[in-house]
């Protein structure tokens, strides 16, 4: 690697071009050689200001842009496969949005390819690993002091949906991050899911159900419930308590201002999630540059990418059946078994 790792971002959406901020101006050892999106104005308005980064429309044109030694993929989920096997071709380390790819059978295709070279290239981006509050939860978690975990009670709300949004969409790409965050705060597999419905809200677009009630059953005998309302209206809300034999540990709303005054407390809730995590998406984008920069690859895998596909997969079928769900899992490939 050079003396700053180069970087191609694909996609300059929402995240896209939050994560080239991030590369170009908070993130150390790093620098954004290329941008690529559909849309030309919008990739060129992700490189203003940029040094050095051009601003293109194809994918692989940018994986192919001199002084590209690692890939960042923010583009819309169905375009992740096509990229991640790309970048694999090309023996280049990826940081992938999730989902990693919306459906089990691609997700196993990525996988298996990996699989294949025989190293991990893929770190796949559940940011919440990389929070301080999750961090915490784990810590008290994993030191036993409180017991198995009996029971998670997860909230995820956002302010409302962008346009197109289904109500598969709830599950496969919000409820996705509460699927990766329990796996890894419980270390235990997913088993099933079942969906419940209540009458949808006003706010929600026609059609959408929306909130959901979703319920992840453990193989380690733990429950998991997550709320579930994209159009809530009021802020983006994150919570999740775990309930353990010996007591619980919960986390809410990231600190921020609360005012006091004439008998009233008026507390920020934040409106987006760049807000809320965006701590967690510094570490977790500098956590992947280092270890890139040293040869290494940590954080979440293209494994962990296919369970929550799995599991959301499930999830989708729970929603549109009203029956419980059991989620199949292929073997595990070698290169994902623990050292």
């Amino acid at each position: 690697m050079g003396e700053l790792l180069g970087v191609a971002v694909l996609g300059a959406g929402h995240m896209g071009a939050d994560h080239v901020r991030r590369l170009d101006r908070t993130v150390g050892g790093a620098r954004v050689v290329a941008v690529a999106d559909p849309d030309p104005a919008r990739a060129e308005a992700a490189v203003a200001g940029v040094a050095g980064a051009k601003a293109l429309t194809e994918a692989e044109a940018a994986l192919d842009a001199p002084g590209v030694e690692a890939v960042l993929i923010a583009s819309p989920g169905e375009a992740h496969e096509a990229a991640l096997l790309a970048a694999f071709a090309r023996g280049l380390p990826v940081l992938c949005e999730k989902p990693m790819v919306p459906g089990s059978a691609g997700a196993l295709r990525v996988v298996e390819a990996e699989a294949r070279l025989g190293r991990r290239l893929a770190q796949i981006g559940f940011m919440r690993r990389h929070d301080t509050a999750y961090a915490r939860l784990k810590s008290v978690l994993d030191g036993g002091s409180l017991g198995r975990v009996l029971m998670l009670h997860c909230v995820h709300r956002n302010v409302s949906s962008p346009p197109g949004f289904t109500s598969a969409m709830l599950i496969e790409s919000s409820v996705a991050h509460e699927i990766d965050a329990a796996r890894w705060l419980l270390g235990q597999e997913p088993a099933a899911v079942s969906v419940l419905r209540p009458r949808p809200s006003p706010g929600a677009p026609e059609g959408l159900l929306d909130p959901q009630f979703v319920v992840l059953e453990t193989d380690g005998g733990a429950l998991v419930d997550v709320e579930i309302f994209v159009n809530c209206g009021s802020g983006y809300e994150v919570r999740c308590e775990a309930v353990c034999e010996k007591g619980s540990a919960r986390l809410g709303q990231a600190p921020g201002l609360a005012v006091t005054a004439a008998g009233t407390v008026r507390e920020e809730v934040p409106q987006d999630y760049l807000v809320r995590f965006a701590d967690a998406y510094d570490r977790e984008v500098r956590a992947w540059v280092d270890a890139t920069r040293r040869g290494r690859v940590t954080g979440a895998s293209a494994w962990d990418g296919y369970v929550a596909a799995a599991t959301a997969e499930a999830g989708v079928r729970a929603l549109q059946t009203g029956t419980r769900s059991t989620v199949h899992l292929a073997p595990r490939p070698a290169l994902y078994h623990p050292a």
